[in-house]
């Protein structure tokens, strides 16, 4: 299993980015494409799965399906925000629908972006590298 199970997971673990898709054939896909230009990352088949990884300390950009079982990727967003998960991450949605829908209502400010399925690889590559570079911009003022 490429996905890298919540168990195993470690704060101190160079993956900065969570993608958090419940279809394995794109968790893999995305996993693969991510690897062969340098960037880890770990995965979560759905919102459950993600806020626990988060509750272990994940920290970093996450791309997140809209449309999942259980907790959608709106839910879930939802659920972070109540939990005080979202300070220091950048999200962005992935999704197969064209338009934004009416259940980010009141997100567009933890949202950083919006990416259509199926994406140009080289187009999706330079948005991930944009957004691990603003993820590293804020820790470090953060930190300062």
């Amino acid at each position: 299993m490429i996905a890298k199970r919540s168990e195993n997971y470690e704060p101190a673990a160079k993956a900065r980015l969570m993608l958090v898709d419940d279809e394995e054939c794109i968790r893999e896909t995305v996993t693969e494409l991510l690897h062969l230009v340098g960037i880890d990352s770990i995965s979560a088949v759905d919102g459950s799965s993600c806020l626990r990884l988060m509750h272990e300390g994940f920290k970093g950009v996450i791309l997140m399906d809209v449309m999942m079982p259980g907790l959608d990727g709106w839910a879930t967003i939802r659920e972070m925000d109540k939990a005080g998960l979202l300070r220091g991450n950048i999200v962005s949605m992935m999704t197969a629908m064209d338009v934004p829908d009416e259940s980010m209502e009141g997100l567009q400010e933890v949202v950083i972006d919006y990416i259509i399925k199926p994406f140009e690889p080289s187009a999706f590559i330079t948005s991930v590298r944009s957004y691990l570079e603003l993820f590293e911009q804020l820790s470090e003022e953060g930190s300062a």
